[in-house]
């Protein structure tokens, strides 16, 4: 596929525009917290990306788990700061309203 370098090199302005997106909006807690799971989401779908495009997904790390299961990390990191907001965060500010 002559698509597979486009795909890698389009990795990083997404992810740098994620992370600036998630630094403009850090003043507001409920957008920082979604723009970092979005930021960690990507980087996790793009490891995943690239692993299959340079076939070492199906490379065995330890056990049964290959090196494509490492993307679950990024996943879980991205649902920290999720759970911190619905979970820890908002209940405690519910007369604050956020959005613009």
């Amino acid at each position: 596929m002559i698509w597979k370098p486009l795909g890698i090199a389009m990795v990083f302005p997404t992810l740098i525009i994620a992370l600036v997106i998630a630094w403009r909006t850090r003043h507001l807690v409920s957008e920082a917290c979604h723009n970092i799971a979005i930021a960690f989401w990507i980087s996790a779908n793009s490891y995943w990306m690239i692993s299959e495009f340079l076939h070492f997904d199906g490379g065995v790390l330890f056990g049964e788990f290959t090196f494509k299961h490492l993307a679950v990390i990024p996943f879980v990191l991205g649902l920290i700061p999720l759970i911190y907001f619905y979970c820890w965060w908002q209940p405690r500010h519910k007369e604050l309203v956020e959005t613009m």
